[in-house]
């Protein structure tokens, strides 16, 4: 049995992708209200053992969650604003001072980077006056003084939103769905991450990166991707036992049942580019401790590790060797699948013996019926091929082929279920408006129907049902 099916129960299961944001409520987004708990029913209600979810950090002016002005802290647009504010009883502050002393490795500098960036007018912290810049003693206990009731109002913030979020949490744990989180490899350069440990990333006294992320050029993109986040100094974070990564991920499976790690060949080695470039042509690999690193969190969390390895992309044998040796499941995507060739590594009949985690479509990728709108004529006789008869649903179809897969798990954009096209399309990579904004219409109850269909379908294939 692999690991990832002992830790989904034993059998295989089905999940649905919906990111918080889309769910419908009183604020400007969903969050960790009425319309989670009503759509954890929803899947809890069908026997569909998992929802996953993207990052909860608080996002960038762009509104993504992937590049977060804190890797710790959840984001305040979350809160359910039907829950009154603590009345801050005894019981309450105690409870809320413990949290915040055992969250003393980042809260404090979280909410110092908060009350700073709004004394400063949003500008980015290599900007800000030198002494507060470089973090000086006097500054942060000048600011300390000064600030003291914005700073504990932000780390109150913080300590109700957990509590908001765990008790959501225990809530899918009662109806049986498990939560699958999302976790980005880089952190942002302007963030409190960044500004508060410097010396673990490739940035300059006066704040400018030496070294920035990326990816290198390809079919896709002739002059490579380029990030703008600054690379990790691994040799620090040795220094360190992985301190403060170890303490990052630990946070972020205190939240959920099974965390998605993002970009995972990073792990193994990853694309470094000069500070100042402007493409990412000239970026060269080097490697990184990823089997130190996971070896350091085995051993305090033990095994089998609740990690998913988003290895999408051009993956070299060591980092295969990398996941493999830590019983990650990898991830197959069936967007990918259909390129004319037979080997295709994400085609249904090649996962071979391995454990994976299959998905129609992800979060970065048009909707399955966008998809088969702009398919070439060839790659959609390949599909029917396959199936062995035309596409009449080209969403169901795809979903028949992951639920039909030796995936330990196949998950489903919500957007997929429901047949819609790409104008509720949740994020196109190398654009910088128009994403995140996707939202859910109309009442939960409308979904039921599309739920059934998911549910009856993952029984026929043989996918565990949760009771």
């Amino acid at each position: 049995m692999t690991a990832l099916r002992q830790l989904l129960g034993g059998q295989r299961q089905t999940g649905v992708l919906l990111h918080l944001t889309a769910l419908p409520g009183p604020g400007p987004c969903g969050g960790f209200g009425a319309g989670a708990r009503a759509w954890i029913d929803l899947l809890g209600d069908r026997g569909i053992g998992v929802w996953q979810v993207l990052p909860l950090a608080p996002t960038d002016g762009t509104g993504s969650p992937y590049s977060s002005p804190s890797s710790f802290a959840l984001n305040p647009a979350f809160v359910d604003p039907d829950q009154p504010e603590p009345a801050w009883t005894p019981e309450q502050r105690q409870a809320c001072r413990r949290w915040c002393a055992a969250q003393d490795d980042w809260l404090p500098d979280h909410a110092r980077f908060l009350v700073l960036r709004q004394r400063f007018d949003g500008q980015p912290w290599w900007e800000w006056p030198e002494p507060l810049r470089r973090r000086s003693r006097g500054a942060l206990a000048e600011l300390d003084r000064e600030e003291a009731g914005a700073l504990q109002r932000e780390a109150e913030r913080q300590w109700w939103l957990e509590q908001q979020w765990q008790q959501l949490r225990r809530h899918a744990r009662s109806r049986g769905v498990q939560l699958l989180g999302d976790l980005p490899f880089y952190v942002a350069h302007d963030s409190a991450d960044v500004w508060s440990r410097p010396s673990l990333f490739s940035v300059r006294p006066d704040g400018s990166l030496s070294e920035q992320s990326g990816v290198p050029p390809d079919y896709f993109a002739a002059t490579g991707q380029l990030w703008s986040t600054p690379v990790y100094r691994w040799s620090r974070h040795r220094l360190t036992g992985f301190r403060w990564w170890l303490r990052r991920l630990e946070r972020q499976l205190d939240c959920f049942d099974l965390l998605r790690l993002d970009h995972f060949r990073a792990l193994e080695a990853y694309w470094s580019v000069p500070g100042g470039d402007r493409t990412a042509e000239n970026g060269r690999w080097q490697p990184s401790p990823g089997d130190a690193l996971l070896a350091a969190l085995r051993r305090r969390r033990g095994s089998p590790l609740p990690l998913v390895a988003e290895d999408l992309g051009v993956i070299t044998p060591p980092v295969e060797a990398l996941r493999d040796r830590f019983g990650l499941p990898g991830m197959k995507v069936l967007q990918f699948a259909f390129d004319g060739d037979p080997g295709n590594a994400y085609l249904p009949h090649n996962y071979g013996g391995g454990s994976w985690v299959v998905y129609t479509g992800t979060h970065d990728n048009a909707t399955a019926l966008g998809w088969w709108s702009a398919l070439p004529a060839e790659a959609r006789t390949q599909v029917e091929d396959l199936l062995g008869h035309p596409v009449q649903s080209p969403p169901w179809e795809l979903l028949r082929l992951a639920l039909a897969s030796t995936a330990d798990l196949a998950v489903v954009p919500l957007q997929d279920l429901m047949s819609l096209d790409d104008r509720a399309r949740f994020n196109t990579p190398g654009t910088a408006s128009g994403n995140w904004s996707w939202r859910l219409e109309g009442p939960l109850t409308d979904l039921a129907g599309h739920l059934d269909g998911l549910a009856a379908l993952a029984a026929r294939y043989g996918r565990g049902i949760r009771r």
